[in-house]
């Protein structure tokens, strides 16, 4: 069988022979073959992205604060050590930098040898720097984002033309315990470094630090079941003791399951889960005490009745399972309430940034005030991201007319609202 290299450097003059490719492809001429099928699908979605070939890589850098809050938000925090072991001593010996991003292609930690990290500076390749495919175009990390798997990107196969001088490989590392994507692992550095290997290096490393976290998660496992054995030998009835994903640690009353759905937000007190019904949950260390009422018929979501008719009235009215109240609102959290009404699927603080202020730059200003919102609607308001929880039913009741609609708010969301002249 005939297996394909790695990168396109096995012709007479590989790099002329790319150049050649991408200089077609930009001109729209595709009897050029691209050097290989996933830089040419990569080429594609940066085209139909808008992305300009002789654009600087530069970039809007995250504030310190930002990056400070998604590294200690992030599971990978946990292996930097072993990121470090595994790839940047190498990356020193090899003139090249290990760099660690979030799952938007944010740019975390990076580390490596200290003349290639000068020049990285010069491509924005440093922390708070984006490198999704839709800011940077062709390149290891965003392809690998995009793509899910490991990816190596050399010289020329870079969309943008200020990129031609580096070579870089990356793989993805997702979190074993919920399957969903940390971020990336990269190793970049002028293309003269470049080396077939360095890819199937960058994969085992990022497979290495998928496999800490999960022993990490067995070991918390057996920690957690340690701790609820006992409580559930004294409960009757039906009860299991679950980590904050939901994976089971023991049960008691009832057959086991490997992992109880939870909701993405949850809390002490009485919730309904769809698997179980209305259950009574509370906190154990590094998990939770789920009991399953018993004998109850219980009406399983919430409703919340975002009341935006009157400009000197603007109210939350809750309804649950155990009662029903009212959150008086300030304009703000009704602008930032408007704005998750609209995109259930949820805002991340950028985007509510952006929604509220116009700045996606202001996530400190709005983290603050979701925290204090969630003081009072802690049962139906989730977060990472923002939003309403699941199966939290919203009704938005509007003025009688549009520009009516928080009449002296300049939220963008809000404006843009009064504009479409009505309900979205």
């Amino acid at each position: 069988m005939e297996t394909r290299p790695v990168v396109g450097p096995t012709a007479s003059d590989p790099v002329r022979l790319v150049h050649r490719a991408r200089e077609a492809r930009l001109a729209g001429d595709r009897t050029v073959p691209a050097p290989r099928a996933e830089i040419d699908a990569s080429w594609e979605r940066v085209l139909r992205s808008g992305v300009d070939p002789e654009q600087s890589p530069e970039s809007e850098l995250l504030e310190t604060d930002e990056i400070e809050h998604r590294r200690r938000s992030s599971a990978l925090g946990e292996v930097m050590p072993s990121l470090r072991d595994g790839l940047a001593t190498i990356a020193d010996a090899a003139q090249q930098i290990l760099v660690v991003t979030d799952p938007e292609g944010r740019v975390l930690w990076r580390q490596g040898h200290a003349a290639v990290m000068r020049l990285a500076k010069d491509i924005c390749l440093e922390e708070g720097a984006a490198w999704s495919e839709t800011t940077t175009g062709t390149n290891a990390i965003g392809t690998a984002l995009a793509t899910r798997v490991p990816v190596q990107v050399h010289s020329a196969e870079h969309f943008i033309r200020a990129l031609h001088g580096w070579t870089c490989a990356a793989a993805p590392v997702r979190d074993p315990r919920d399957g969903r994507l940390m971020g990336i692992v990269d190793i970049s550095g002028p293309a003269s470094t470049f080396h077939p290997t360095t890819l199937a290096l960058v994969g085992s490393v990022a497979a290495l630090a998928e496999s800490e976290l999960r022993a990490r998660h067995l070991v918390a496992i057996e920690r957690l079941r340690s701790v609820a054995a006992p409580i559930l030998c004294r409960l009757g009835g039906r009860a299991l003791a679950v980590d904050p994903h939901g994976w089971l640690a023991a049960v008691s009353g009832m057959p086991p399951v490997d992992r109880l759905p939870l909701p993405k937000s949850l809390r002490p007190g009485r919730v309904w889960l769809a698997s179980l019904g209305m259950c009574r949950v509370e906190p154990l260390p590094g998990g939770w005490l789920v009991q399953v009422s018993e004998g109850h018929a219980e009406a399983p979501p919430r409703r919340v009745v975002l009341d935006l008719s009157r400009e000197r009235g603007l109210v939350a009215h809750v309804a649950g399972p155990v009662g029903t109240w009212t959150v008086r609102l300030s304009p703000r959290h009704a602008e930032l309430l408007y704005a998750l009404a609209l995109r259930r699927e949820g805002r991340t603080a950028a985007e509510l940034a952006e929604d509220v202020f116009g700045d996606a730059t202001r996530t400190v200003t709005v983290r603050a005030e979701i925290s204090r919102m969630r003081r009072h609607l802690a049962e139906v308001l989730a977060h990472r991201p923002y939003r309403f929880g699941e199966g939290v039913e919203v009704e938005v009741v509007h003025p009688a007319h549009p520009a009516d609609l928080l009449p002296r708010s300049t939220a963008p969301v809000v404006v843009r609202a009064r504009t479409n002249a009505g309900p979205v």
